[in-house]
């Protein structure tokens, strides 16, 4: 993907940002906001993934835990929505911070099943603890006003305050990736022993971008519990992280907009498909060999290299 342009980026960028400030005015916002919170899920697993090579199966966690403590904080102990949301961000990085000092310390699929058990361990708590709510989660989880003056009961304010903080984060991951610091991680990403060798202390890079992604993926779950008013186990589940992870792949790995061509995709596919029941995941398997046949870099990876080989071909022509 080294070969995007800055140009085509922030063109295809102010394309997808002018769609989703019309889009309520069409579409249901509280789709749109499932898709948002989906979106920055992935994007947060994405930045892990992609740009560090650290393959996570537990990404669903952060996104869970943060849910439940912001559900919490708001309805029981009566903070602020933002108050609330930073409760529930801190609390992932808070795990970030505990179960990255010892992920990270292993490579490969190791990496991976240490997520993936610290990801269970979570959710066998949150099922056992009585705050939770058990089975039935966190129910009814009150819209209050932002700051006293932000109406969240409105579903159109609730849309573009969520349109704001999942904007943040998605610019959080751009300035991330574009820095000297995302440099540095693709170094580590593609030959660790030289960037060892140079004088990087890769661990400690690893261990930031890690809990970085998992504040990211905690705003999204905090955001989405606020929106939903409801935080369940399904959040915490491994089936999420696994979702997280197919819709990287299916937007394409290594782009910012990627996670949210996937995130439309799948849950299109889960709302309109709600009908058929199982069938629904038939088809969701389908469309993803399909799609990994067929757009091997993803939708917008494919998108983004048709139309830098158009560029080419267009300076090449006298």
């Amino acid at each position: 993907m080294k070969h995007f342009s800055p140009g085509t980026q922030r063109l295809l960028l102010a394309a997808f940002v002018a769609l989703l400030l019309v889009a309520p005015f069409v579409l249901y916002p509280q789709f749109l906001i499932e898709i948002m919170c989906f979106a920055l899920l992935a994007a947060a697993l994405n930045l892990l993934v992609s740009y560090c090579g650290l393959l996570s199966f537990g990404h669903a966690m952060f996104f869970g835990a943060s849910g439940y403590v912001t559900a919490q904080a708001i309805k029981v102990w009566g903070l602020d929505p933002a108050l609330g949301i930073l409760c529930g961000v801190a609390v992932a990085a808070l795990i970030g911070v505990l179960t990255g000092a010892l992920a990270i310390r292993r490579q490969g699929i190791y990496f991976s099943m240490i997520t993936l058990a610290f990801s269970q361990l979570i959710y066998f708590l949150a099922l056992r603890m009585p705050f939770t709510g058990g089975e039935d989660g966190l129910q009814d989880v009150p819209r209050r006003a932002m700051f006293g003056i932000i109406d969240l009961s409105n579903n159109l304010v609730m849309y573009f305050t969520v349109f704001a903080l999942v904007g943040f984060g998605f610019f959080a991951i751009y300035r991330i990736v574009n820095s000297p610091f995302g440099q540095i991680l693709r170094a580590i990403r593609d030959n660790e022993p030289r960037a060892i060798s140079l004088g990087l202390r890769a661990n400690r890079y690893k261990l930031v971008v890690f809990i970085l992604s998992a504040s990211l993926a905690g705003l999204a779950g905090a955001v989405k519990a606020v929106a939903f008013q409801v935080v369940t186990l399904n959040d915490l589940t491994w089936v999420t992280s696994g979702e997280a992870l197919l819709i990287c792949i299916l937007g394409g790995m290594q782009t910012l907009l990627g996670p949210i061509a996937g995130a439309v995709l799948i849950v299109s596919m889960s709302h309109y498909l709600a009908s058929y029941a199982e069938w629904v995941l038939m088809i969701q398997g389908l469309v993803f060999v399909v799609v990994v046949l067929s757009f091997r870099k993803g939708l917008i990876g494919e998108l983004y290299a048709w139309l830098e080989r158009r560029a080419l071909r267009g300076k090449e022509q006298p």
